[in-house]
């Protein structure tokens, strides 16, 4: 791991912003807990990290963190203050109890396997299952989580995906820390066809495949985060005219085995920033040897 780590701090000529942290995500998800000290993010959303991140309570009003196990219900204080009043938004609404998924490493950095972002603790997955009752924490690592969307139609399943999951991400969206939101395209469209008064919150809603079970947030950049990389805004309108139509006519992916996730290559990862050596907790003159 060093040698590999010392060949891309020579090439990044140990000068400038960045520097491969470890070269391999493993190092990270090894990290049981957040670096201390003030909160920091270094980088963008796909190749960062954080320090000083807070974890998410495992439970309370309208939320439950899932497949705990994971180590990745962490984020910037902004993100779990975010996922509480979202939580409370549910259960005010009586929609049921959002089921949280991944947010970031303790650390932040890249993960081993089922993501390329969620790097800089300003992302969040949540579930669109919303019958559970509240459950001890070692039932929430094997859920049924069902898709939304009928594959071969390529729209919702109006059985599964009904008023309370469009309501539950129009919660979502309505908060101004609120960058964008990923779904299947077929449920932005299932979102686009209904009859909202206001629609301008549709514009967060982003088509982007997979993301058929669970919906990801995603956060801006904190104003007091100046190393935060932002992701430009979506496009101006609703996000529901030909955009969305492209997506829908593109050829369905292929489907995946459920709860099978492959380790995801890094043949040649990005450099990161180099202030990711301290938080990972690599010294610089470690890391050269």
């Amino acid at each position: 791991m060093r040698r590999g780590l010392a060949a891309l701090l020579i090439a990044a000529g140990l000068t400038g912003a960045a520097a491969s942290p470890a070269g391999a995500q493993p190092e990270w998800g090894k990290v049981a807990a957040p670096a201390p000290g003030a909160v920091r993010i270094f980088g963008s959303y796909t190749n960062g990290c954080i320090a000083g991140a807070q974890s998410l309570p495992p439970e309370g009003p309208g939320h439950q963190v899932v497949r705990m196990s994971r180590n990745r219900y962490f984020g910037h204080p902004e993100t779990v203050d975010y996922l509480l009043n979202f939580g409370r938004r549910v259960a005010g609404a009586n929609l049921g109890i959002a089921l949280i998924g991944d947010m970031s490493q303790p650390r932040g950095g890249p993960m081993a396997f089922g993501h390329a972002s969620h790097e800089i603790g300003l992302d969040a997955d949540v579930w669109f299952r919303l019958d559970l009752p509240p459950l001890p924490r070692i039932a929430r690592e094997n859920l049924d989580l069902p898709s939304m969307v009928d594959p071969v139609r390529r729209r919702v399943d109006p059985k599964r995906f009904t008023n309370k999951q469009a309501e539950l991400l129009r919660f979502a969206a309505l908060d101004p820390r609120v960058a964008r939101i990923f779904v299947n395209p077929a449920i932005k469209l299932a979102l686009c066809e209904r009859p909202w008064v206001d629609r301008s919150w549709l514009r967060l809603i982003r088509p982007w495949n997979g993301h058929d079970a669970h919906f990801h947030i995603r956060l801006n950049c904190p104003a007091d985060q100046p190393a935060c990389i932002p992701q430009d805004p979506p496009p101006h309108g609703d996000g529901c005219g030909d955009d969305l139509d492209a997506w829908l006519s593109k050829p369905a992916p292929a489907a995946r085995p459920p709860h099978k996730e492959a380790a995801r290559p890094t043949p040649s990862p990005p450099a990161m920033p180099l202030a990711c050596l301290s938080v990972l907790g690599v010294p610089p003159q470690q890391a050269m040897r």
